[in-house]
């Protein structure tokens, strides 16, 4: 099965190589990653975010699922001194980058659930792979048609954090100006979760990011600077 929606901003490629009828679990990924659009976009004015956002909703009185997605908002924000942060001075609470990894790992979820055992999630290019190996290309972080390397994925999930494709929008919160050192931050973690909301993270403190994702349990990264120099992760799993 192959199946390619655009939900969340963004393209969404599931490919199911399984034998067997799928329809059903691909009918559930996306439509989860809808619910999860309509419930957490903060740009849409009736999403859960927005009315905790707003004060109509007390963080004690929010789903299960956001409370999951806040706590995991705090802990990068903790880990990074924070450098991540949700919750930026002048601009409305905004947890995208930990609500795509965390939704569309859910989604992966519901595929393994469903007794798929060799698929690829491609959300907007960061991916979630099972049952592989897949191979997932890093798109060069200053040439759109050149890639930096090839990764070769079993079972993980590999996130790409630059300025590439929406301009200057991770911003350190430290200092509340857009994050500057790195041109692009690649994580291959075993979620997606970890893989993206780290990415993104790295990316935000700037030259120290390399070696804190480098740092996190495991993690492998590929680390372009502005200063075009790289850094790579022993263990990181490049296609020969």
């Amino acid at each position: 099965m192959h199946r390619v929606e655009h939900v969340m901003g963004f393209p969404v490629s599931l490919r199911v190589d399984d034998e067997g009828d799928f329809a059903a679990a691909g009918d559930a990924v996306f439509g989860w990653l809808r619910e999860v659009d309509a419930r957490f976009s903060p740009f849409r004015a009736d999403s859960e975010v927005s009315r905790l956002d707003r004060g109509e909703l007390s963080v004690s009185e929010v789903s299960p699922d956001l409370a999951e997605v806040l706590a995991l908002c705090e802990e990068y924000r903790l880990a990074t001194g924070g450098a991540f942060d949700v919750r930026l001075p002048g601009r409305g609470l905004d947890p995208c980058a930990v609500v795509k990894g965390w939704s569309v790992q859910r989604a992966a979820e519901l595929l393994a659930a469903a007794g798929a055992k060799r698929f690829c999630l491609n959300a907007g290019g960061d991916v979630v792979a099972a049952g592989g190996p897949w191979r997932v290309g890093v798109r060069h972080p200053e040439h759109a048609d050149q890639l930096c390397l090839v990764l070769e994925i079993t079972d993980g999930a590999v996130a790409t954090s630059g300025r590439y494709e929406r301009g200057d929008h991770i911003v350190d919160g430290r200092t509340g100006r857009p994050a500057t050192g790195l041109l692009s931050v690649t994580v291959v973690a075993p979620t997606l979760t970890e893989a993206d909301s780290a990415a993104t993270a790295a990316f935000a403190m700037g030259t120290d990011g390399a070696a804190w994702a480098a740092g996190r349990p495991g993690c492998e990264v590929f680390v372009v600077d502005t200063d075009r120099a790289v850094l790579r992760t022993p263990g990181l799993p490049v296609a020969a």
